[in-house]
């Protein structure tokens, strides 16, 4: 027996249950005698139910589910919301038995059912008390997160098994409950975890999810700029601040830290200074993981599951990348995955080649399917010099071809509004030929030379529609020096030329009149520019060409032609030679940002801004 003060301070001992068997209470509730319903309801909801009392309760409820009416769904919302997840095995079992007899035995209940599946997708919410104030946050440190979520894809399994049209409702619901890209990243990251698992098995849903996930992505990837994330870890980088500890990421997606002789490097070096960058980078390493997952059994490569997996993230890609002026990170996804076999690759660059020709398509998507074309090329290693050479031969003979029809028209001048996509593949020729032209003169330089020649590159030049006028001067002006070095064709003439042309914009401000003049009249970028997030561009730069920076004497070499009649035992002759003298110097940097507006980290893996000596 308790004495006096020991019963007072101990907690009331907990029934089994008030008011008869769940059938008696339901059958009164019918009748208008709502005293036992009512007690029944305040003892569901008790926060402090104990794990029997739940279990006799669901075992009753199993049994009575063909009186769980839509009448009834204040009660079964009550139901629903039982703290389940975080109780003992017979409890979990006995809720997803439950939860299958109610849903097809009352499919009225199944979006309130898919809702509370979904909403148990990231981290449960806990206060935290700071200086007298309550502040809601995600529960990042439950240890038994893994383990709930993979009771909740039980339970979504459960549910599909009983009602076959689960996914049609489901998806609503995924779309509804998407965290906002501001929630913190764990939340983010659990989310789209869960949401890939789903696909697993509802694969139905893997196109619409991929969707989502990717319009997510791509408000990430456009809210941070390239120029803003290089600000943002300059300024990491300059600050004197200590390091904050940083938290643990839930998917082991990198090793925590790697030992360095005999220091220790934190994953905290890993992070972004941009915070929607560093969201953006967890994502971005769950997605490539998830598109290796599928692709690779056993440690080999899947052909089935790659092909299926590619058409659905090449509708993606033509649905939400395409359009998307300027995203940096997101696109790389197909880049990913045509690394995993050549035959992607090309298929990808037919897809483009597809695009870029068809006169039905809109003129900026053409445009930007040259842009894709030229930067895919240059900047992924795995495609072969054969099939550099098979593309450029399509996009030099459409080049050939459209000149052609516009000679004997009235459009024959330079014009972007007329001329968007021909300009677009120029661009794309000449920035492919940038990177590739060491490769394909490689070996044979006879022979390589005789193939860049039947390109006929003066006669795209001197055409009337003038590409290097609109092409990025950057570009152009790489192009000029290399074409000039194996005397392809002499671009100076006409780039003075068009230079004297440029009409200076005034535009007046607050500050004052600002003299602009435009050098990207095509508002053209590069798709595949260097990737600049910290985890995941782990996985893309082992097949990623980066710009090789050019050393004095490459620079010099580029001043000085080579012969047309050097043989092949000559090949290394035009290494040596004397350099012009003269004054005038271009500037040179072949990416989408221009020179005066890029800091000196946006040149990692770009080429460097360098000067090419005019030929007088």
């Amino acid at each position: 027996m308790l004495g006096g003060e020991e019963f007072i301070s101990s907690p009331p001992r907990k029934t089994v249950r008030f008011g008869g068997t769940l059938t008696d209470i339901l059958l009164k509730y019918h009748k208008g005698e709502t005293t036992d319903f009512e007690l029944l309801k305040h003892q569901l909801s008790d926060p402090d139910i104990k794990d029997a009392q739940i279990i006799n309760w669901l075992h009753e409820f199993r049994a009575s589910v063909a009186y769980l009416t839509k009448e009834l769904e204040q009660l079964v919302s009550i139901l629903l919301k039982l703290p389940w997840l975080r109780r003992s095995r017979e409890v979990v079992e006995e809720y997803l038995g439950f939860l299958g007899n109610l849903v097809s035995a009352q499919t009225v209940h199944l979006r309130p059912c898919l809702r509370m599946i979904v909403l148990q997708f990231v981290p449960s919410r806990i206060t935290i008390r700071e200086d007298d104030v309550d502040i809601s946050d995600s529960d990042d440190d439950d240890e038994n997160l893994s383990e709930n979520f993979n009771t909740c894809h039980r339970a979504l399994q459960t549910v599909a098994r009983y009602v076959p049209s689960t996914p049609q409702f489901l998806m609503p619901i995924l779309v509804e409950n998407f965290p906002f890209i501001n929630k913190s990243e764990r939340t983010l990251e659990c989310y789209v975890h869960n949401l890939l698992r789903v696909t697993v098995y509802l694969p139905t849903l893997r196109l619409q999810i991929l969707e989502l996930i990717t319009e997510k992505l791509l408000k990430l990837d456009v809210s941070t700029p390239q120029q803003d994330i290089e600000d943002a870890e300059e300024a990491a980088n300059n600050s004197d601040s200590e390091e904050k500890p940083t938290e643990e990421g839930l998917f082991d997606m990198e090793e925590d830290e790697e030992r360095k002789g005999n220091k220790v490097v934190s994953s905290s070096s890993e992070r972004m200074a941009h915070p929607l960058a560093e969201r953006l980078d967890i994502l971005m390493t769950i997605l490539f993981s998830y598109i290796k997952d599928v692709c690779y059994v056993d440690g080999k490569l899947d052909i089935k599951n790659t092909k299926d997996l590619y058409r659905d993230l090449v509708s993606v890609f033509d649905k939400l990348i395409l359009p998307t002026h300027a995203s940096c990170h997101v696109q790389y996804f197909m880049f990913y995955i045509c690394s995993f076999k050549l035959g992607f690759a090309e298929a990808f660059l037919d897809h483009l080649w597809k695009k870029l020709q068809d006169p039905n398509n809109p003129s900026v998507i053409r445009q930007t399917a040259g842009s894709y074309i030229g930067s895919f090329l240059a900047r992924a290693k795995f495609i072969p010099v054969v099939t550099v050479k098979a593309c450029l031969d399509l996009l030099v003979n459409w080049m050939h071809k459209y000149i052609d029809n516009q000679d004997t028209g009235a459009n024959a001048y330079c014009d972007v509004a007329l001329h968007g996509p021909f300009y677009s593949t120029c661009q794309a020729v000449f920035y492919t030929l940038i990177f590739r032209h060491k490769q394909l003169l490689d070996g044979n330089l006879r022979k390589g030379l005789s193939y860049l020649q039947s390109l006929n590159f003066e006669r795209i030049v001197m055409c009337q529609l003038n590409p290097l006028k609109i092409c990025i001067p950057s570009v152009v002006n790489l192009f000029a020096a290399i074409t000039r070095k194996y005397q392809l064709v002499f671009c100076y003439t006409i780039i003075e030329r068009n230079n004297r042309q440029f009409i200076p914009v005034v535009r007046s401000g607050a500050g004052g009149d600002l003299v602009q003049t435009c050098t990207n009249p095509l508002d053209s970028f590069f798709p595949f520019d260097p990737y600049m997030l910290k985890r995941s561009k782990k996985i893309i730069d082992p097949f990623y060409q980066f710009w090789e920076e050019l050393s004095a004497e490459d620079l010099e070499n580029l001043k000085k032609p080579i012969k047309r009649g050097t043989s092949e035992d000559e090949d290394d002759d035009f290494l040596k030679g004397e350099t012009p003298q003269n004054d005038g110097v271009v500037g040179i940097a072949p990416n989408s940002y221009e020179s005066n507006t890029r800091s000196p980290v946006s040149s990692i893996g770009s080429p460097p801004d360098c000067y090419v000596l005019y030929p007088q």
